[in-house]
């Protein structure tokens, strides 16, 4: 796992050291993402740099990985991530006459881009981002992982292209310019309210990110991406037992690989189906389990809209039936509206919080990392079994996001300048996004109407909804330098189970029925048969006037963000916040996220 950053220029020799300095501050960027190691490698045009956690072959990981011919370099590769099939590579790139140093799995990806090329990613198995440069025909190669776990971004300017793991890195060269457009802050706005991304977009004008499962490649003459995986439909011969049975199997096989590391690997147990699952799985292997959970307190615990329920006891007893160490992670709510941490998340994000849900996690990953450099968590279980409320047939049957149904979000757009609502026009953008990710799906032919909707809804959660949480895993984890394995997203398991048949999905009538009939020998009837319990949000009282009484500072002081908000809306906002029942918890955090989102980054704004 690391921090990855990187330029490559097509217009001739870079002056000697105006680059070498601009490596150094872009890596020194990312130091949070490898507290471990870092270095820099620059050869005439290009530059690679590197930022450290060392999981795999402490000792013998080093990068960047450099592959030299007659003294000279014919290929420089920056990796982050892991490849969990490295052995097996290994073995076979030597039986083809590659000689390897280390046991790390980045010089296997040196080597594998140097037999394989750009089909290179089709035989890595795992969650990674890599650059090669090749010198000689002057060929840069970006790579991301198929459902983008690991990040990778760029800029590409007249003649070079600027890239890192993270837009800041990207932005620290000189010759990238923080840039604000309507198409920017639409991203902006939706990838977080209501959470919907646009695959290859960022907030920054002019710089993109490498899209999932896709390779980037640019040479003097030419720049094209090329999708080298995506879901897509196939016939499941497969009866219920053997449906079930495989989809263990491959669960085993993935947690098993997973588990590997040359450093101490956790669990983060919630006590829901998906993370007491992960744990059960993970015991035969793990010799001693650890297991990490966070508590918000007694008044985390009440159930509300979303039907939470507080997971302490079913944490504790699914640890109790592991007999795993395990660890609850108290947190306070006053601390969780802490300016400070606040501010942090944001840095760390690039983009618009979640509020507490993402202070809280950072704050969970923190004591995570005070002993685990690894951790294993649940994500994309809910996208891929169907565990989310919005799967349903009338949730199908609507001609926009199925989570738009269910979430009822507040209308965010009224607190911006009237004006700006009007330019922006997200009720329009909302549906050409929706349009052209239907467009992309695939059904096999004589597919039933209602299985082809539940199954575009199963896409549209893999590749619009769910990137937007690995984005904030990533970000937040990386920012303690914690390295969240995501088991649930090995490619074989979700392409066996994208295309089951919905009415296996759900067999019993309840949701994710297929997963809980896979692990249904591993866990306790109570946490076997719960319904799901989305991630916990604060509900103290002292959550709400900490964040009423930042909105009301803001307004007094003055904010950056006081351009783009219409400050009637804020202030009746803050009315309804201190008199009324709702709590307008996301209206707040917009108005904050905005001031902290400008003041990091300090874009020109073109709107």
């Amino acid at each position: 796992m690391c921090g990855l950053v990187g330029y490559a220029g097509f217009a001739g020799r870079v002056p000697q050291g105006t680059e070498d300095t601009s490596l150094k501050v872009m890596t020194e960027n990312l130091a949070c993402r490898g507290p471990d190691a870092s270095a820099i490698w620059a050869e005439d045009a290009a530059g690679l740099g590197h930022t450290r956690l060392a999981v795999v072959d402490p000792i013998g990981g080093r990068q960047p990985l450099l592959l030299e011919r007659d003294g000279r370099t014919v290929l420089a590769v920056a990796f982050t991530g892991e490849v969990y099939n490295h052995a097996r590579l290994r073995a076979e790139l030597t039986a083809r006459g590659h000689r390897f140093s280390t046991r790390s799995d980045s010089e296997v990806v040196l080597h594998a881009v140097d037999a394989w090329g750009a089909q290179a990613p089709e035989r890595l198995e795992g969650m990674f981002a890599y650059a090669a440069w090749e010198p000689g025909p002057r060929r840069l190669t970006l790579v991301r992982d198929r459902f983008g776990i690991k990040p990778l971004c760029y800029a590409q300017l007249d003649d070079a292209v600027v890239f890192a793991s993270e837009p800041k890195a990207v932005l620290a060269h000189p010759a990238v310019t923080a840039r604000l457009d309507l198409e920017g802050l639409r991203e902006l706005l939706l990838s977080a309210h209501p959470m919907i991304k646009t695959p290859g977009h960022s907030a920054f004008a002019g710089l993109r990110e490498v899209a999932p499962g896709t390779v980037v490649t640019v040479t003097p003459r030419s720049a094209r991406a090329r999708r080298y995986w995506s879901l897509e439909p196939a016939e499941h011969p497969d009866d219920l037992p053997t449906t079930v049975a495989r989809v263990r199997r491959l669960l085993e096989e993935s947690v098993t690989g997973q588990l590997a590391a040359d450093v101490p690997v956790s669990v983060l147990l919630s006590g829901g189906l998906d993370s007491s699952a992960l744990a059960a799985l993970a015991r035969p292997t793990a010799g001693t389990l650890h297991t990490l959970s966070v508590d918000l307190g007694d008044r985390a615990s009440d159930q509300d809209a979303m039907e939470r329920e507080a997971d302490g006891p079913y944490a504790d007893l699914m640890a109790a039936h592991l007999d795993s160490a395990h660890r609850r992670v108290r947190l306070d709510a006053r601390a969780l509206a802490d300016p400070a941490r606040r501010a942090r998340v944001g840095q760390l994000r690039d983009g618009l919080t979640l509020g507490d849900f993402d202070t809280s996690l950072l704050e969970l990953y923190r004591a995570v990392r005070e002993h685990f450099p690894v951790t294993l968590a649940g994500d994309g279980a809910d996208e891929l079994f169907g565990g989310y409320r919005w799967f349903t047939p009338e949730a199908a049957a609507a001609d926009s996001f199925p989570w738009d149904t269910v979430l009822e979000r507040a209308d965010l757009t009224r607190l911006l300048d009237p004006t700006l609502t009007a330019a922006l026009d997200l009720p329009r953008h909302r549906a050409a996004l929706h349009q052209a990710a239907c467009a992309e799906i695939e059904h096999l032919p004589g597919t039933p109407p209602a299985e082809a909707a539940l199954r575009r809804d199963s896409y549209l959660n893999l590749t619009r909804f769910l990137p937007c949480l690995l984005d904030r895993a990533d970000r937040l984890s990386m920012g303690v330098g914690l390295e969240v394995r995501v088991p649930f997203l090995d490619h074989r398991l979700v392409e066996y189970v994208f295309n089951t048949p919905w009415a296996m999905k759900t067999f019993d009538g309840r949701e994710k029925s297929l997963l809980r009939a896979a692990v249904a020998d591993l866990l306790p009837t109570p946490v076997l048969t719960r319904r799901k319990s989305p991630y916990p949000m604060v509900r103290d009282p002292a959550y709400r006037a900490a964040l009423t009484a930042q909105v009301a500072r803001l307004l007094a002081d003055g904010s950056p963000a006081a351009d783009l908000l219409d400050t009637a809306a804020v202030r009746r906002l803050l009315l309804e916040a201190t008199g009324g029942k709702r709590f307008p918890r996301e209206g707040l955090e917009l108005v904050l996220d905005l001031d902290q989102w400008l003041r990091t980054h300090r874009p020109a704004l073109h709107l």
